[in-house]
Order: structure tokens, then C-alpha cells, then sequence
């Protein structure tokens, strides 16, 4: 399993994000987003994925500002909106 945090343009979408990892049955909950990355919102969900995800396949991107990798020196960010 991948740790992975994402960072949302509103809290209603760090909400439904949440609710989609809870129903694939990943380990997510919601949180303040680590000083060390940016968010409109101030929330974040810091999951689990497996291997070769990197969100659910219902995901609302528009919502999504970033997702980033949890490593040992930070984050190391893996996706981010355009």
C-alpha cells in the first residue's frame, strides 16, 4: 500500500474523496493539510492506496489540487491539477 495525502480546492471535496476511499475499502481519513503543502481548503485525506492507484476510479479531479507521496524526508508530490 501507497501513503498518500491529497490536498482539495473545497472541504465538501475532501469529504466525498474520503467517502470514495471508505468505499474501496482503503484506510482514509480526513485532516489538516502538513504545512509543507498548500490547500485552499486547509483539508486534506491522507490515505492508503495499492499499488498502481492513486485515487478511486470516481474521483472528482476539479476537485483535487494535489496528491502527494508520504516519504521518510516529506512529500513528494505525484499528481497535481493544471
Amino acid at each position: 500500500m501507497r501513503s498518500l495525502v491529497a490536498t482539495f480546492v473545497s472541504h465538501f471535496g475532501a469529504v466525498r474523496f474520503q467517502k470514495q476511499c471508505a468505499a474501496l475499502g482503503w484506510q482514509a481519513r480526513l485532516m489538516p493539510v502538513p504545512r509543507s503543502l498548500s490547500s485552499s481548503c486547509g483539508t486534506c485525506v491522507s490515505y492508503q492506496a495499492p499499488e498502481g492507484e492513486l485515487m478511486p476510479p470516481d474521483a472528482h479531479e476539479d476537485e483535487l489540487e494535489c496528491v502527494a507521496e508520504e516519504s521518510a524526508s516529506g512529500y513528494v508530490t505525484v499528481w497535481e491539477a493544471e
